[in-house]
């Protein structure tokens, strides 16, 4: 009687923490990027933060959603995707702004051909319709310019996909590319700390919610023996998490250039 009475008592808990499990997949992670974010609106200075992290969480996410179309993973990773794209379109459209509106140069990039019409600009220089000068390659001017981009390479990849979908090596190859782009998160705010021979605007809360994430994470991989791919993306992603931690404390310590006097401490380099 009583081992009934724990039963019916554990069924519902075992749901709630069902539900709970879900929700932090779904929206764990994103949370290392509201301080960030937070920062770059409080500060309105996006220099420290490299929107290339956004291009790696967007590419690794779209392809991870193509791969549920070849295999059908748990629901809670597809809705993590979806909401981690919208997140750093988000990222992107504040980085744009505050970078704009804080930059001298007047001269405007885009990946798209410039209106002739455009008010910013009186004399718009010529383009080619498509702006794929590797030095200005996710560094556009409008946010649209992203969202064009993005689209752009998910109408590509995803054509692909519906062509080779019954291709198991296919599948697999994209469901690694996912996963080993998404391994490769930190790298471009590890280059660009080392760009800066600074972390100063980067907000540390971030890259130790990473790192704490991606523990646990690697862990799961190991301990429920996930395929060996996994296990060794998640190692990488913990290793290029710890070397962003000890820049912070290199460049705190030892300082690598000096403080800046402008009169202008909010302008922004090129992201």
């Amino acid at each position: 009687m009583e081992t009934g009475g724990l039963e019916w008592l554990l069924v519902p808990m075992r749901q709630v923490v069902s539900w709970g499990a879900a929700g932090a997949m779904v929206f764990g992670g994103v949370v290392p990027y509201v301080p960030q974010y937070r920062d770059i609106r409080r500060t309105q200075n996006a220099e420290g933060f490299s929107t290339y992290v956004c291009l790696v969480l967007l590419v690794a996410n779209i392809l991870r959603i193509l791969f549920w179309f070849g295999r059908r993973f748990e629901s809670p990773l597809l809705w993590q995707s979806i909401i981690m794209i919208i997140t750093m379109l988000l990222m992107l459209k504040l980085c744009t702004e505050v970078r704009v509106s804080n930059e001298l140069n007047i001269k405007r990039r885009s990946f798209a051909a410039a209106d002739s019409k455009d008010e910013e600009i009186k004399t718009p220089p010529k383009r080619s319709y498509l702006d794929f000068d590797l030095n200005y390659f996710w560094h556009w001017s409008k946010f649209t310019d992203y969202v064009q981009c993005v689209l752009t390479f998910t109408g590509v990849t995803g054509y692909i996909t519906y062509l080779w979908l019954d291709s198991s090596l296919f599948v697999e190859t994209l469901g690694f590319l996912a996963v080993f782009t998404e391994a490769m998160l930190g790298v471009p705010q590890l280059y660009r700390n080392y760009q800066n021979r600074s972390t100063e605007g980067m907000s540390v809360k971030m890259v130790l919610m990473w790192t704490s994430g991606d523990t646990f994470k690697t862990l799961y991989f190991i301990l429920n023996q996930a395929p060996f791919q996994f296990s060794i993306c998640g190692l990488l992603q913990v290793f290029v998490d710890i070397a962003i931690l000890l820049q912070v404390y290199l460049y705190s310590s030892y300082p690598q250039k000096p403080v800046s006097h402008t009169a202008h401490p909010t302008s922004t380099k090129a992201l």
